[in-house]
């Protein structure tokens, strides 16, 4: 196996075989303070699944180049990537820059697989070794941008600049500062006609980590647990391996995700890669942090980028960035879900929020109803129906119960808001300073659609406990964590309670059809959930 002027063929890849469906290898910084400790590392991210280790020197105390050199690329159970960095570059090491050279030149003739030198320092580098480099060593020349992501020409004049030190490996790196800087990067993997490292760090960089796989570049970093890691961003070997199945991506895979801020908290890429995988569609769902919906979706504009679920606070952007809107999505004036069509490459929105909310919440009434209601009646009729928040869900909840029959209130933090959408479904508004005293009826629905109480913020709630006692149901959009404040004092007062993950899961089995045309393996996306809250 190749990957462009590198081999691999004679490195020891526990990973590499016929199941694979790319050939970018998942290398694990190792940093550690001494040997026996970075030993220890090795062997963990050898049985977590990486290919290669970058051995950070830099981080060991009393760094003895000729023995710890040799111990560690004769005893570790990795092909290694000796990495020995300058503070300047954003490493540890503050010391003489020619011992520093030696120490790289040192590793090359123990035989070390990988070298890593930086580009302001690598012609100096090659002049110092005059040529001297075994065959077997790759030199990986490197430029970190800690700052932000330059246009893609200053990007190409890099990689041109890098390419002609004589690299064997071309390693860039810079720094997110919105979603779409990662395109750019993209572009240059593609088309650069070496072997090529090319990420970018941060939260919303972490799409270019993974999807280092489908655009072909020569290894992403993943890191042997979560929070210790040698850039920011960085996912773990276990999430790149089980969380988004990275040996099975391809060119060819389509790209789907959920587009959000925040977006850390989001359950939905467990669920749908696990699904995916588990009917064996090609496809990958990302947590998508993004600022503006409109930036992304023109930038992403291929039609690898299939679709996205869209949560707070983008779902009524999103809408604007459609070509075609379901009727239902454009009544509530918010689209939860898009599309793109394979045929024309035009954007279609739905909202599938109401049907996931709506749909738990009766089945919780159902459950406790004893008034003979005929069947084909929703247990929402008649009854009122208060939701909180009127931004993409509130809106979604608020048609979904008036369509059901339910007399509906809104409450918001801002009266204007709340008056406008209490008026498309003929109900009442209040602001959210009036919802305390509001003394509704017997059997009367709370919703909650904003994110109060979310982590980090659990502590947080809507309203005191004593004014709960007047809902015989409450419900909560927020799903992390599982039992919100808010659920668990309602049922302390006697409420019933409806999880924010049964709007999930239902859904996801909706969203999984309209992704793949497949029907959703609807028991294991319940056991995924199950087993991560």
């Amino acid at each position: 196996m190749t990957r462009g002027r590198v081999s691999l063929t004679s490195m020891d890849l526990q990973s590499i075989d016929e199941m694979r469906r790319n050939s970018t290898l998942i290398c694990a910084p190792i940093m550690a303070e001494s040997v026996d400790q970075m030993l220890i590392q090795m062997k963990r991210a050898k049985e977590l699944g990486a290919d290669i280790a970058e051995v950070r020197v830099d981080f060991l105390k009393n760094f003895s180049p000729r023995n710890d050199l040799e111990t560690l690329i004769k005893q570790g159970p990795l092909p290694t990537l000796i990495t020995y960095r300058p503070k300047w570059e954003g490493g540890q090491y503050d010391g003489d820059e020619n011992k520093r050279q030696k120490a790289l030149q040192l590793a090359m003739e123990l035989g070390a697989d990988f070298i890593d030198i930086e580009l302001k320092v690598a012609q100096e580098f090659y002049n110092f070794i005059q040529g001297k480099k075994p065959e077997k060593v790759k030199i990986i020349v490197s430029s970190h941008n800690y700052e932000c992501t330059p246009s893609i020409e200053d990007i190409g004049e890099l990689a041109v600049r890098i390419q002609a030190t004589g690299a064997d490996i071309v390693k860039i790196a810079t720094t997110a500062l919105d979603i779409t800087d990662n395109a750019r990067m993209f572009h240059i993997i593609a088309n650069l006609q070496v072997p090529v490292i090319g990420l970018v760090m941060g939260e919303r960089g972490l799409m270019s980590r993974v999807l280092a796989a489908k655009y072909g570049a020569f290894l992403t970093f993943g890191s042997i647990e979560a929070g210790v890691v040698s850039a920011p961003g960085q996912p773990t070997i276990k999430d790149l391996l089980e969380l988004y199945n990275f040996r099975q991506i391809g060119a060819d895979t389509k790209v789907y995700g959920v587009i959000g801020n925040p977006v850390g908290h989001s359950k939905s890429p467990l669920l749908y890669n696990a699904a995916f995988k588990h009917v064996g569609f090609n496809g990958i769902y990302l947590p998508l942090l993004v600022d503006s919906a409109a930036n992304f979706i023109s930038t992403y504009s291929s039609p690898d980028f299939a679709g996205y679920s869209f949560t707070i606070p983008h779902k009524e952007d999103g809408l604007k960035c459609c070509n075609e809107v379901d009727p239902i999505a454009k009544e509530i004036g918010a689209i939860s879900c898009m599309i793109r069509r394979p045929v024309d490459g035009k954007l279609k929105g739905y909202n599938v929020d109401y049907l996931g909310a709506i749909k738990a919440i009766e089945e919780a009434l159902a459950l406790g109803a004893s008034n003979g209601a005929p069947a084909s009646v929703s247990p929402l009729a008649g009854k009122l129906f208060v939701v909180v928040g009127a931004g993409g869900a509130g809106k979604a909840l608020a048609y979904g119960a008036y369509e059901k029959g339910a007399r509906v209130v809104v409450a918001n933090r801002t009266f204007g808001k709340a008056k406008e959408l209490a008026s498309k479904v003929g109900g009442q508004a209040i602001t959210l300073a009036e919802l305390k005293d509001f003394h509704p009826e017997e059997g009367t629905i709370l919703a909650n659609a904003t994110s109060v109480g979310m982590k980090p913020r659990i502590e947080d709630t809507l309203l005191p406990q004593e004014a709960l006692k007047h809902y015989a149901l409450v419900f909560d959009a927020v799903y992390t964590p599982k039992l919100t404040t808010l659920l668990r004092e309602a049922q302390e007062a006697g409420s019933t309670i409806v999880y924010g993950t049964e709007m999930l899961i239902n859904q996801a089995f909706v969203q999984f059809e309209r992704f793949t045309g497949l029907p959703a393996p609807k028991q294991l996306i319940r056991d995924v959930l199950a087993r991560n809250t």
